[in-house]
């Protein structure tokens, strides 16, 4: 589950993917193998990958606090991706679900520009592409310059 962005002319930026509860006090995911294996899980005893199974811990690993009961799609990362979630961008404290996202171009490229869009073709400013970052805590840069979706 994710939402893809563009340039107006159609160049990819990237992907925002729900990525789970995240530590907003910490700066810490509660996938029990750390931020790289939110979307997917290494799993040491079988040394594979495993793309439908992430472990996640029940508190934050930096300072014990527990994690909630996930709420309904209407809050969350997630119902921002269904498009559920129509809350305004706001900073975030405890813990709570964040979104991960992953670069296609270098973001100083991405962030020279005035407008982006999203596959659905909403049209952002480049100011409000930034607020939709901030739910993004988890940043990926591995993939810039190839293609993905």
């Amino acid at each position: 589950m994710g939402t893809n962005f563009y340039s107006l002319k159609g160049t990819h930026l990237g992907k925002r993917s729900c990525a789970g509860p995240y530590c907003w006090d910490c700066g810490r995911t509660l996938c029990k193998h750390g931020e790289q294996y939110v979307h997917n899980t290494y799993l040491e005893s079988h040394g594979t990958f495993n793309r439908t199974e992430v472990e996640w811990l029940d508190h934050c690993p930096a300072c014990g606090k527990k994690a909630p009961k996930p709420k309904d799609l209407f809050s969350g990362a997630a119902g921002r991706e269904l498009g559920f979630n129509k809350d305004p961008y706001a900073p975030k404290t405890g813990i709570a679900s964040c979104s991960s996202f992953g670069w296609a171009i270098e973001e100083r490229k991405a962030f020279a520009l005035k407008f982006v869009k999203d596959e659905y073709e909403q049209k952002f400013t480049i100011k409000e592409f930034k607020e939709i970052l901030t739910e993004c805590p988890i940043r990926f840069y591995r993939h810039i310059g190839q293609e993905f979706s």
